[in-house]
């Protein structure tokens, strides 16, 4: 039984995590031949033994080659070469240098050394050594079968991560999720990684006097995106303990030095990365119906009861956090006076940028307008699923480019 068939068994495979398999694991007892054979031996071996794809040749029990059954057939086959070959020596036929392995060398240095030793390794198989000494030969396809086992555990492992990743990211935006809807009776929240994990997040707080949302894309999507969305929620839930939640751009300004200062990114600090977030911080005072704005290159949209068109509130082109974003850099921070019925929207890039159409362009802001307009009348959530199934019929058969996070809300 190969390691491959071990490998299979469930009961195995934990063991098999424990002791990470080694060359020895594939070596396999065959027959072997010296200097001393001729061909015509050779040729008799191959004859009896059929399933023999490889004959080592051992001097004192150590290898010196290796002889291709297929390639030595054909050329001892050719006219008059067995008359010429057949008392001869079989190091006339074999392959003098293959490829020698020691018995404790890993898989993944044996995978290594067989890809530099090129298709022959694979096909003829390897010899493995232990002090010099032949133990057995090593064939490819076990190979392969061991790395491929190794790389499904492995991602299944990673698999398993992420998952649970997910639940932990979900869980901490349900809390602001719940908040929304006990607080905005007409409002709409959609969140869609593109992975199982993102790098858009959103958060939203309930005050006696208002409430405060946030809505942000993080640099990147899937697991860098995500560990990403942890820095960004713990510099700005600093910054609302600190300074509370009435200032959106002071908070936007404390947010970027926290995720600078998390990632090393202050004065040239030397950090490898560049990283931050684009984002759109509101206030909303209930008892003026103002709404404070800032925003960090995510506009917001605006559509009043009566109004032909949507208003687009343009906001700051100033990332958050980016290691060429200043220190203390300031954001605007923009009131807007909403009179009832208003339908207010903000969303990530996610969306906008997301291409398709026969042209294959980017969905864009005019589309996003038009489909305001057009659903005005709808309830918030029914709004918000009109809009996406707008967006997949637009993206049809292109894939999903990145994190997409969508908040709105009409005033009552």
């Amino acid at each position: 039984m190969t390691l491959a068939d071990q490998l299979a068994s469930p009961a195995l495979r934990a063991k098999a995590r424990i002791a990470q398999p080694v060359a020895a694991d594939l070596a396999v007892a065959c027959v072997t031949v010296s200097p001393e054979h001729t061909n015509a031996q050779v040729y008799e071996i191959f004859a009896r033994h059929r399933e023999l794809s490889s004959l080592p040749v051992l001097e004192e029990g150590r290898p010196i080659g290796l002889i291709n059954r297929t390639l030595f057939l054909s050329q001892i086959s050719k006219p008059f070469h067995k008359e010429l070959f057949d008392k001869k020596s079989c190091i006339a036929f074999m392959d003098k240098e293959p490829l020698i392995v020691d018995a404790g060398t890993t898989i993944e240095a044996l995978a290594l050394l067989t890809v530099e030793s090129g298709e022959k390794a694979l096909s003829d198989g390897f010899l493995v050594v232990e002090q010099g000494r032949f133990t057995g030969l090593g064939y490819g396809l076990d190979l392969m079968r061991v790395i491929a086992e190794q790389q499904a555990e492995r991602n299944r492992h990673i698999m398993q991560s992420i998952d649970y990743a997910s639940v932990i990211q979900r869980s901490m935006l349900s809390v602001s999720a719940a908040a929304l809807e006990r607080r905005l009776t007409d409002a709409c929240l959609i969140w869609e990684p593109r992975d199982i994990v993102g790098g858009d997040f959103y958060q939203f707080y309930d005050y006696p006097e208002g409430w405060f949302a946030v809505v942000a894309d993080c640099t990147g999507h899937g697991v860098p995106g995500a560990f990403l969305t942890l820095i960004a929620y713990s510099a700005l839930k600093q910054a609302l303990d600190k300074h509370g939640p009435r200032d959106p751009a002071l908070l936007m300004a404390k947010v970027s030095q926290g995720i600078k200062a998390s990632l090393g990114q202050i004065d040239g600090g030397g950090s490898a990365s560049n990283d931050g977030m684009d984002a759109a911080f509101l206030w909303f005072d209930a008892a003026t119906g103002c709404l404070s704005y800032a925003g960090a290159r995510t506009p917001l949209l605006l559509l009043a009861p009566g109004q032909a068109g949507v208003e687009l509130i343009d906001a700051d082109r100033l990332g958050l956090g980016y290691a060429d974003t200043p220190l203390d850099a300031r954001w605007s921070c923009k009131q807007v006076e909403l009179q009832p019925g208003t339908l207010l929207l903000t969303c990530t890039d996610g969306l906008i940028d997301q291409i398709g159409g026969a042209k294959s362009i980017a969905f864009g802001k005019r589309r996003l307008r038009d489909a305001l307009v057009r659903h005005r009348e709808l309830p918030m959530p029914a709004l918000g699923e009109a809009l996406m199934r707008e967006l997949a019929d637009y993206q049809g058969g292109q894939l999903r480019r990145d994190d997409l996070t969508v908040f709105g809300f009409r005033l009552n």
